[in-house]
């Protein structure tokens, strides 16, 4: 088996091992409905961001 003839460097490992890494998703609260959504975006439940009504959006009907 061949061995290697110098170190890899820490940047070079790192490099290789970065599209391995799990990514936490930050996760924030709707200031109007309490809905757990994606920071700086717009709620999918209710429409609001930032306390202000963006979106209109309509209820499903449950049968």
């Amino acid at each position: 088996m061949a061995h290697p003839k110098r170190k890899h460097s820490k940047s070079r490992t790192a490099k290789r091992k970065a599209g391995r890494r799990k990514i936490e998703v930050a996760l924030a609260r709707c200031s109007n409905c309490g809905a757990v959504i994606l920071p700086h975006r717009v709620c999918e439940e209710c429409g609001y961001y930032k306390g202000e009504p963006v979106l209109t959006i309509k209820k499903k009907e449950e049968k």
